[in-house]
């Protein structure tokens, strides 16, 4: 049995933490949030703490479930792991590429797996679509977007994600890691524009941005993601590869509301287009949010049991961040980025 502390209870940790109380080989010895208390029906009974550290020292975890504000990820993390405890973190890994370098540093001298929520690695309609993309064979052209019409409550969220990470950062390294499994290229030059759309956000944050990256083996890419009241639900979630072969297409995208936390993973159906015709390739019974928390957390627990090395899937998450974060440094900056040195 192995024995879980979760820190967080946002969307993301609340839904890890569920996935974590049904699985029969998962025990929860605690969960970490702000007010210290618990008010989801299934989870009241764990024990439940305000401070992490605290936590951590005394429920002394096998596992750390790290779902807090990005800005905590790295020193939890590290922190874990001195303590023992294997980790998986929320995405982003941390705010800067020096500390998630640190933090995979830590993994590799303590020993311990180190698995980051790339949720899309977890669903079997995004691996089908970078099987396709890849068997078409590049360069590529990635045209991929998630713009978020948000109101009420779900601004309230985005308005306080943006006291520490812009949504090209926040959304866009699932896209770029999506990019990244396709191409297997080093990125070379990051160019990026955004703008601050809302007064209710602080000066120096923008909530739309968009940039453009060059890989070495000629590809190209172009994210957009944008949050708040004033977006449009136009062309809201653009997911297209092309390649001088032929182009793999999510179909089903913009169907439903763009704060449709399902349908940011929804696939329904993929369009792959060649020369000698087209493709369809339906995928009607694809996971919910719940049901692909629920795989990354049984993922988590199998890379601890079963030795998987993550080696990789490691370096992948440190390049996909470094990627945004020059995106987002060369929206501050107006410069380009150039990453060829990095």
């Amino acid at each position: 049995m192995t024995r879980v502390l979760i820190a967080g209870l946002g969307n993301m940790g609340l839904s890890h933490a569920l996935a974590h109380h049904h699985h029969p080989k998962a025990e929860i010895v605690g969960l970490v949030n702000r007010s210290g208390r618990v008010d989801h029906p299934d989870l009241s009974a764990y024990p439940a703490f305000s401070d992490f550290h605290a936590a951590l020292a005394a429920t002394k975890p096998d596992l750390v479930v790290i779902a807090t504000y990005s800005d905590s990820h790295a020193a939890y993390a590290c922190a874990a792991m001195e303590a023992g405890a294997h980790v998986f973190v929320e995405k982003p890994l941390a705010t800067t590429v020096a500390d998630a370098e640190r933090v995979v540093a830590c993994a590799k001298a303590t020993g311990r797996k180190l698995v980051v929520g790339y949720i899309l690695r977890h669903h079997p309609s995004w691996v089908r679509l970078i099987e396709e993309a890849r068997g078409l064979g590049g360069p590529y052209v990635f045209r991929l977007n998630l713009n978020q019409q948000s109101t009420g409550a779900e601004w309230e969220t985005h308005k306080a994600l943006m006291q520490t990470t812009s949504p090209i950062v926040d959304c866009g390294v699932h896209y770029v890691d999506v990019m990244c499994q396709i191409t297997d290229a080093k990125p070379l030059r990051v160019h990026g524009m955004g703008l601050r759309l809302s007064d209710e956000i602080a000066p120096d944050m923008y909530n739309y941005g968009q940039f453009q990256v060059i890989f070495d083996d000629g590809s190209v890419g172009w994210y957009e993601a944008g949050w708040g009241p004033m977006m449009s639900e136009t062309a809201f979630f653009v997911k297209d590869i092309v390649s001088p072969n032929g182009s793999v297409s999510i179909t089903d995208g913009n169907k439903g509301a763009s704060s449709d936390i399902d349908g940011h993973t929804r696939v329904g159906g993929l369009l792959v287009h060649t020369v000698q015709g087209d493709r369809t390739i339906e995928m009607p019974d694809e996971p919910g949010h719940q049901q692909l928390c629920d795989a990354e957390q049984a993922y988590m627990l199998r890379a601890i049991t079963e030795d998987i090395d993550l080696t990789r899937h490691m370096q992948d998450a440190v390049q996909s961040l470094r990627i945004c974060l020059a995106a987002d440094e060369s929206i501050r900056s107006g410069q380009p980025i150039d990453l060829k040195e990095a």
